[in-house]
């Protein structure tokens, strides 16, 4: 896939109401204002990306789960060829899922109901802009064979832009997406190899938790508001997202780099306990969120636990 293309139609939407929104809603977008950084001088683009060079031990653990892995009759070298690809992988999908968020919050721009809501969309319009210039160069540069788009995060960005309703858009983008993408940006420290890009999931990781941020303060006082059919529709959407973001993270595209059937790799990830943590704790942020604007209930949880995404 080189392009994905979504036709919605969307009502536009201006308010003359200067100064509606909550105080926390203009301190998110001071914030916004303060915490600018340049793609191109606040990482050092000079650091050497050693891709493919063996990797330091990663303990009992690890070594449980190699030895446990479709990897292990190929030796430990297949085991850093496939922690090598991952990396390149998660750097990869993170241009892609960037890029999304780019619409989705020029989306946002166009439909909040507030001015000051209008932004801080805008402000995140140049946020993720930002981020998939660093992720792009990173990949471009630094990557041999960078990744495709997976088609479960395709899909998931299909989803998101097929809704014209704000608070869905905030939804799919603020809550879910944004959460993904900030509990992976945070684990990148023990996922990822090299300190470029350690550097570059730092910088995005202080962005998204404010994006995250505004997306609870703008639907914790809309989620009251739902009437139950609305919630179960949320909800749905919710459990959609999150099933497919299970699929993603099996590493369908990942284990055929590598040599191993997709069959036997998505086999391995679906029952191998630490990528169950793995998944469980990149769902974490949002699974918080969600409780944050009141939208977790007992249905939800429950579809959750199913796809085991959330900590026992």
């Amino acid at each position: 896939m080189t392009e994905l293309r979504v036709v919605t139609q969307v009502e536009a939407r201006l308010d003359w109401t200067y100064g509606a929104a909550p105080p926390r809603v203009r301190a998110l977008y001071e914030q916004a204002k303060q915490l600018q950084w340049n793609a191109s001088t606040a990482v050092d683009w000079s650091i050497e990306v050693p891709f493919g060079e063996a990797l330091p031990p990663e303990g009992a653990a690890g070594l449980r789960q190699f030895e446990g892995s479709p990897l292990a009759r190929f030796g430990r070298p297949a085991w850093d060829r496939f922690r090598w690809e991952f990396h390149s992988w998660l750097a990869s999908q993170f241009a892609h899922g960037e890029q999304g968020a780019v619409v989705a919050s020029a989306r946002l721009a166009e439909v909040l109901p507030t001015a000051e809501a209008k932004f801080f969309a805008a402000s995140q319009v140049a946020d993720e802009a930002r981020h998939v210039e660093a992720f792009s160069r990173y990949v471009r540069e630094k990557m041999p064979e960078p990744y495709p788009i997976a088609a479960p995060l395709a899909a998931m960005l299909r989803d998101l832009l097929s809704d014209a309703r704000w608070d869905m858009t905030a939804l799919g983008l603020q809550i879910v997406l944004e959460g993904l993408a900030m509990a992976a940006l945070r684990l990148a420290n023990s996922t990822l190899h090299d300190d470029l890009i350690r550097d570059i999931t730092r910088l995005a990781a202080r962005d998204e938790a404010r994006h995250i941020a505004f997306g609870i303060v703008s639907l914790r006082e809309r989620c009251p508001q739902l009437t139950a059919d609305e919630r179960r529709e949320r909800e749905d959407v919710v459990l959609q997202s999150a099933g497919l973001m299970r699929d993603w993270f099996l590493l369908a595209d990942v284990w055929e780099r590598v040599g191993i059937s997709r069959a036997e790799g998505v086999a391995f990830a679906t029952a191998d306990e630490t990528m169950v943590s793995y998944r469980q704790a990149v769902f974490g942020r949002a699974a918080a969120a969600l409780t944050r604007i009141g939208l977790m209930s007992d249905r939800l949880a429950a579809g959750l636990a199913d796809l085991r995404l959330l900590r026992p």
